[in-house]
């Protein structure tokens, strides 16, 4: 005997793309934000909200490979499917901050198991023309940079924070690899996730800026040759980083497109971690004028998630309308 509205809910749920766990980041991400900023209740509120989302997604993602293997083995092809990797890290992050290491060690473990097996096949099933999603490659891998400095400043780990140096490099090589992928076209025709050609950028900053702070005397991480080379291409990505998102807010005014996509929550994304690289440039370099700009990007992300956690509600609301 089915209970009513449960069928409705399976099915809707059952046709979520794997792009989904933007959603995760999204809300992971504007959690770390709202933490730079100050307003610690709110903060907690959305990684509370992330949590929830990662959990049933993660329950989604396990029942699936083991009771629909084909399908889970198509769905792991897609660029999407490295949102999987992102959301773990981000989340894994905002618990860090939040004094809980453990939880973030086992977030980064995770992250870890996941990222080489989703990458060889999202890499090995590229085309010529991509949406956004191809920079998920980059994100995924600058993700696991930005964990494991922020547990290496936590634990004064030396090798953890050399580890993430590497990450670090190797992201930005996939940066390039997934742009000579991306279709131009995305920037008017996109339904969101173009916007993560930006948010690449930006975690890409937020992880040079957490591998900057986590040197310190007792790990001596990098001598002056090394943390110049750092500061210089941190502040060069979160500039390029600024001007990206520059071009893609002129682009949806010219060509709007209001009506709701689940990919939207790739547009949160890049938005959140814009602020978030934006205020902890700020704060690692000493730039006291970007903490403004960083806090304002804050509260804007804020804006566009209950935007589209809004659209997120209705699309569902008809959705169980057309299960049922």
């Amino acid at each position: 005997m089915s209970i009513p509205g449960f069928t409705g809910l399976r099915t809707w749920w059952a046709g979520r793309p794997s792009a989904a766990g933007a959603a995760v980041m999204a809300s992971g991400i504007v959690s770390v934000g709202l933490h730079l900023t100050g307003p610690e209740t709110v903060s907690l509120v959305f990684l509370w909200l992330a949590c929830l989302a990662w959990l049933a997604l993660a329950a989604d993602f396990a029942v699936r490979l083991v009771t629909q293997r084909p399908r889970w083995l198509a769905e792991a092809k897609s660029p999407g499917a490295l949102s999987a990797v992102a959301a773990t890290t981000v989340v894994g992050t905002r618990f860090s901050l939040l004094g809980r290491q453990s939880l973030a060690e086992a977030a980064l473990a995770l992250a870890v198991l996941l990222w080489p097996v989703l990458l060889l096949l999202v890499v090995r099933h590229w085309g010529r023309r991509m949406p956004g999603a191809v920079f998920l490659c980059c994100v995924a891998t600058q993700g696991l940079a930005v964990l494991a400095a922020t547990l290496a400043a936590a634990e004064t780990t030396a090798w953890l924070a050399r580890a993430a140096l590497v990450l670090f490099w190797l992201g930005l090589v996939f940066y390039g690899l997934a742009l000579a992928r991306f279709d131009p076209r995305q920037v008017l025709e996109g339904a969101g996730d173009h916007w993560i050609a930006g948010g690449a950028l930006a975690i890409s900053a937020l992880a040079g800026a957490k591998l900057l702070a986590a040197d310190s005397a007792r790990l001596y991480l990098w001598n002056d040759d090394d943390r110049g080379v750092l500061r210089d291409v941190t502040v060069t990505l979160l500039m390029l980083d600024l001007a990206c998102c520059v071009v893609l807010l002129a682009a949806e005014v010219a060509r709007p497109r209001l009506r709701f996509d689940v990919r939207r929550w790739s547009t949160v994304f890049p938005l959140g971690m814009t602020a978030a690289s934006t205020l902890s440039v700020a704060a690692v370099l000493n730039i006291g004028r970007l903490r403004g700009p960083g806090q304002a990007l804050v509260w804007l992300a804020v804006a566009v998630w209950l935007a589209v956690a809004a659209g997120a509600v209705l699309a569902a609301r008809a959705g169980l309308v057309r299960a049922r």
